[in-house]
C-alpha cells in the first residue's frame, strides 16, 4: 500500500519536474533571443525613435554586415584562433570592388574575384599560423596593417565612387517580393550555411575538436593544418562580403571603411557565448550577439551618448562577456 502511495506521488510529481527542466532548459539555451528581446522592449521605452522605421532599417543593414563577419570570426575562434585583420580585409574589398567596377569589369564578377581575392588574403593568415608557427595574434596584427596599407596604395586619392546599378542592387537593394533589403537576405543564406557546417559537417566537428584539444585531435587523424587554413579563408571571404556590402550601401569605396570592425565581430562572438579559448560557440548566438551589441550602441545614439563613453560601454560588455564564459567554463570542467 505505502509502495503504491510512493508510485503515485512519483507520477504525479515527474510531469510537472519535467516541465521546470525544460522551461530551464529552453532559457539556458536561448537566453541571448530572450535578453535581446527585453532589450527590445527596454528600448521602446527609452526613446519614441527606436521602434520608427528608419531606425530599424538603420539597425537591420548596419548589423548585417557585422553580422556577416562575425560569422567567419567565430570559425576562427573555434579553433582556438583570432582574426585581427577583418577590418582592413573589408577595407581592401571595398577598394578593389571600386576600382574593378571603374575599369568596366563586369558586377558579378567582380564580386566573385574580390571575394576570392579577400578569400586568398585570410588563407595567408592561416599559412602563417599553421606553417609559420606564429601566434594568431600577432599573424594578423601584422596583417591588419598591411591589409589596411594595401587598401590606401589601391585607392590613390580620393574616394572612387560606384554608379553600377546591377552592383548595388545585388549588395544593397531591395527584393521584388517583401521589399527586403538584400544585406539581410545574405546574412539569413550565410547563417543557415554556417548553422549546417558547424552542426551536421565533419568539417565543422574536427574544428571544434581542433579548438577543444588540438593534439587528441591530430592523434585521431584530422587535417588540422588544412583545417584552420580553411577557417582563416572562410573568414576573409566573409569579411570582403562585408566590405563589398558596405560599398553598395555608400556608394563609394573607400580605404577608411570598417576601421575598428575586428573589435566589434570579436565582441560578437565573445558575447555569443564562444571562447576565445577555443572549442565553443554557434552560429546564430554570434549574430544575436552582434544585434545585442548593435541595439546598444543605438539606443546610446539616439540618446545622445557621447562616442567615447560608448566605447567604454562596449568595452566592459566583452570583459563581462568573457568572464561570464571563463567561469562558465570553470564551472563545466
Amino acid at each position: 500500500m505505502n509502495g503504491l502511495k510512493v508510485n503515485q506521488e512519483t507520477t504525479l510529481s515527474t510531469p510537472s519536474f519535467s516541465f521546470q527542466h525544460s522551461i530551464l532548459k529552453f532559457i539556458t539555451k536561448s537566453y541571448l533571443l530572450i535578453f535581446l528581446c527585453l532589450l527590445v522592449i527596454v528600448c521602446s521605452f527609452i526613446s519614441d525613435k527606436f521602434l520608427t522605421f528608419n531606425n530599424l532599417s538603420n539597425i537591420l543593414l548596419q548589423n548585417s554586415v557585422i553580422s556577416i563577419i562575425a560569422l567567419g570570426q567565430l570559425m576562427v575562434v573555434i579553433t582556438g584562433g583570432i582574426d585581427l585583420s577583418v577590418g582592413s580585409i573589408a577595407a581592401l574589398a571595398s577598394v578593389l570592388s571600386a576600382s574593378l567596377l571603374g575599369m568596366g569589369v563586369d558586377p558579378i564578377v567582380s564580386i566573385i574575384l574580390v571575394m576570392l581575392l579577400m578569400a586568398i588574403a585570410g588563407l595567408g593568415n592561416g599559412l602563417a599560423v599553421t606553417y609559420g608557427k606564429i601566434t594568431p595574434f600577432v599573424v594578423t596584427l601584422a596583417t591588419l596593417t598591411i591589409y589596411r596599407g594595401l587598401a590606401y596604395i589601391f585607392q590613390v586619392g580620393s574616394l572612387v565612387t560606384i554608379e553600377d546599378r546591377t552592383f548595388l542592387s545585388i549588395l544593397a537593394g531591395k527584393t521584388i517580393i517583401g521589399g527586403v533589403y538584400t544585406p539581410v537576405i545574405i546574412l539569413l543564406i550565410t547563417l543557415g550555411i554556417f548553422i549546417f557546417i558547424l552542426r551536421m559537417t565533419t568539417f565543422g566537428r574536427r574544428l571544434y575538436a581542433i579548438g577543444g584539444n588540438s593534439e587528441a585531435a591530430r592523434l585521431a587523424g584530422a587535417p588540422i593544418n588544412r583545417d584552420i587554413i580553411t577557417a582563416y579563408a572562410i573568414s576573409g571571404a566573409l569579411a570582403g562580403l562585408g566590405g563589398l556590402i558596405m560599398t553598395a550601401r555608400l556608394s563609394t569605396g573607400s580605404a577608411l571603411y570598417a576601421q575598428g570592425y575586428e573589435l566589434d565581430v570579436i565582441a560578437a562572438v565573445v558575447v555569443g557565448g564562444a571562447s576565445l579559448m577555443g572549442g565553443k560557440g554557434f552560429a546564430l548566438n554570434a549574430v544575436l550577439g552582434a544585434f545585442l551589441i548593435g541595439i546598444i550602441r543605438n539606443i546610446l545614439n539616439l540618446t545622445g551618448v557621447a562616442s567615447y563613453p560608448q566605447m567604454v560601454i562596449q568595452g566592459l560588455i566583452i570583459l563581462v562577456a568573457v568572464l561570464l564564459t571563463t567561469l562558465a567554463a570553470r564551472k563545466k570542467a
